[in-house]
């Protein structure tokens, strides 16, 4: 049975505020076992009160960090169902309401195009005036309409990296410089423990996709071998929570590679995400 549009407006508004507040099981457990096996004390307070935030956080549906986020949305479609202009205007509307809820931080510039890029426009007031980004729209096996909403911080964002790569048609090529970005990226962030995001395809749209649908996919207990390889050599690095030094200076690595075209280089996107993110939850619509 579908549901109306008002059912589905409190829907999306309810799992944006859970997307900003709530820690995954899994990644509630990855910290457990991060605080277990990290060595340094100073590191291993920092974990524990990251966690502790964290669960206050939920407790309270507070916003997990002072930057609230931009909401990113992942729309999957099953085979035999159909998404209508009126319910994306139901999505639209379920983001605004949530990011007033969460409260969202009013971070939204006004004004013309240029004014939004030197901000001379003015901030919004209103926490709905932070716009979502564009929907990604993909495909699912199963007969349901699904929305994954991620809440991006600008950390991230200002440490992230998407590039070209001459692979030289050897992976460890790609993986090198993915562990270099990576650890730049992790060592100027600060708010690390992070969790890495890593997309390589054909363009920068398409390995920001994968970089993206890698959030969404990407579980703590289940790393691939080349995930686990770019988690132990950052963390080798030594930089640690908050860049106190310590075994933990990234939880997890969620990697996803797309189509590949016969060409001298790869497109790699890499965005070292927060201690706080991902910050997703997920509902049937």
């Amino acid at each position: 049975m579908s549901k109306s549009y008002e059912e589905i407006v409190a829907l999306v508004r309810d799992t944006l505020v859970e997307a900003g507040s709530t820690f995954r099981v899994d990644k509630k457990e990855a910290y457990r076992r991060a605080i277990e096996s990290e060595r340094s004390e100073k590191a291993k307070w920092v974990l524990n009160t990251i966690l502790e935030n964290a669960e206050a956080a939920e407790r309270n549906h507070s916003p997990l960090c002072d930057d609230t986020g931009i909401p990113h949305l992942v729309l999957e479609v099953g085979e035999d169902c159909a998404v209508t202009g009126k319910m994306l205007d139901a999505i639209r509307e379920g983001v605004a309401k949530g990011l007033r809820k969460l409260p969202g931080r009013p971070m939204g510039i006004m004004g013309d195009d240029s004014h939004r890029i030197d901000q001379s426009g003015g901030l919004n007031p209103d926490s709905a005036g932070v716009e979502s980004a564009p929907i990604l729209l993909r495909q699912c096996s199963e007969n349901a309409i699904r929305l994954h909403v991620l809440m991006f911080g600008g950390g991230p964002a200002i440490r992230g990296k998407t590039y070209r790569v001459f692979h030289k048609h050897n992976t460890q090529v790609v993986l090198d410089e993915i562990v270099k970005w990576a650890t730049e990226g992790v060592a100027q962030l600060g708010c690390s423990p992070c969790t890495l995001a890593v997309g390589i395809g054909r363009s920068h749209f398409e390995a920001t996709s994968m970089m993206l649908e890698a959030q969404v996919d990407g579980k703590y207990d289940v790393q691939s071998e080349m995930e686990a390889e770019i988690t132990r050599r950052v963390n080798e690095a030594n930089i640690g929570p908050l860049g106190l030094r310590g075994d933990t200076s990234v939880i997890a690595t969620f990697m996803k590679v797309g189509p590949q075209r016969a060409s001298g280089v790869r497109i790699v996107c890499v965005r070292p995400t927060c201690c706080f993110e991902p910050r997703i939850a997920t509902v049937e619509l």
